[in-house]
């Protein structure tokens, strides 16, 4: 009896974990290239429903979460799922080797996900 309530328990969290989870816009892929500024494509998934509720923004961050730069969305991909959206003249100190990137969906706000990226030639 202990175990089958021990495996209920477990199968109930991961049940609940990933009912909170779901919806939250999922960072697919990132790629950059970098000469003197950097350009970010990054490919999004999410069950955009539409206006109400589509990835609205992905952002470059510092390791510790300083704001770089945003590429914001303006309309739902609904039909148009994984996506990927650029963005060009993301300037980033030299001395910097990695970044982070977040999305976030109107619903959601930011996803708990977050995509660490080593920047080419640092």
């Amino acid at each position: 009896m202990y175990q089958f309530a021990k495996t209920l328990s477990f199968v109930l969290l991961m049940i609940v974990s990933t009912s909170l989870l779901a919806g939250e816009v999922r960072i697919v892929d990132v790629k950059v290239r970098c000469q003197v500024d950097c350009t970010f494509s990054v490919t999004l998934e999410h069950a955009d429903e539409g206006w109400e509720h589509y990835a609205n923004q992905w952002d470059v961050v510092t390791l510790d979460g300083q704001l770089i730069k945003s590429r914001v969305l303006f309309h739902p991909h609904v039909n148009e799922q994984p996506f990927t959206r650029s963005l060009s003249g993301v300037a980033i100190a030299k001395d910097m080797k990695q970044v982070k990137v977040r999305a976030k969906d109107l619903k959601h706000g930011y996803s708990a996900q977050e995509f660490l990226v080593d920047l080419p030639g640092r």
